[in-house]
């Protein structure tokens, strides 16, 4: 799974039994290495998708960028500048030496769960690959709040997410076991390392996008294949923030006519 570059075990149990921002600020020189960084199949999929149904943007957000696998292809698809966000500093900094040198990618150190005031109403795309598991149920919603204020109106947070795993399935075994494992961990050894692959199911997740105020729909990556049953192994979530209507002045005091109403 890993290559002559890429962390010892030794390492993978340091940052196992580290804090998650501690675990990738010590794995992150080697991150790009690993299984865990984005396949660059994903990333080509996911640019294709964007490109075809929604043309180019202006302003791009990369939501828990970590080494910036996603950055190339977001200065590809936005015109205007690009912004990567993280909470790891070391994750930053390897970001930071791939793709600094471009004048429009600059870069922020936060919680994505709390987005700064800065990144609010800026951006046209919004962005997040492989960061999900690192987000308990009821924080999406703080997650999902944050990249909608970060958009301007008719904004897209786009992100890849596939079909659920067949218990028959050795990769539904392989998940449930290493989730299982992770709350022993969690139970037993602080700081906590949240990371889980069963806690993001699309049902609670579109739930949580549609409180948040977006309007979600997906489509699917065909380059993927398809299931027995013919639904798509993978979907591009495309949840939109709407474009406000403003209403007319004058329907407005016919419908309320403020505090003085009536007064003559």
């Amino acid at each position: 799974m890993f290559t002559s570059q890429g962390p010892s075990l030794r390492e993978l149990a340091v940052q196992a039994f580290s804090s998650v921002e501690r675990g990738y600020d010590l794995l992150a020189p080697k991150f790009d290495h690993t299984p865990f960084r984005t396949p660059d199949r994903i990333l080509d999929a996911v640019e294709e998708a964007l490109a075809a149904s929604e043309g180019s943007f202006g302003d791009g957000l990369d939501v828990c960028c970590g080494t910036g696998a996603a950055l190339g292809m977001l200065t590809r698809l936005c015109r205007g500048r690009v912004t990567g966000v993280d909470l790891s500093a070391g994750m930053l900094a390897e970001a930071e030496r791939a793709h600094g040198a471009a004048g429009r990618v600059g870069f922020v150190r936060a919680d994505a769960r709390a987005l700064p005031a800065e990144l609010a109403g800026g951006h046209d795309l919004a962005v997040s690959f492989g960061a999900f598991g690192h987000f308990l149920p009821d924080e999406r919603p703080a997650l999902f709040s944050g990249v909608y204020g970060a958009l301007r109106p008719g904004g897209v947070f786009a992100f890849p997410i596939g079909a659920p795993l067949p218990p028959s399935s050795p990769l539904w075994w392989a998940a449930a076991g290493f989730d299982a494992v992770m709350r022993v961990r969690n139970a037993v050894w602080r700081p906590p390392f949240v990371m889980y692959y069963r806690t993001f199911p699309w049902s609670g997740v579109r739930r949580d996008l549609a409180a948040a105020g977006f309007a979600v729909e997906t489509m699917p990556l065909e380059h993927f294949g398809r299931r027995p049953d013919g639904s798509p192994r993978w979907r591009l979530v495309l949840a939109r923030k709407p474009v406000r209507t403003p209403v007319p002045a004058g329907r407005l005091r016919r419908r309320g006519g403020g505090p003085c109403a009536g007064r003559v």
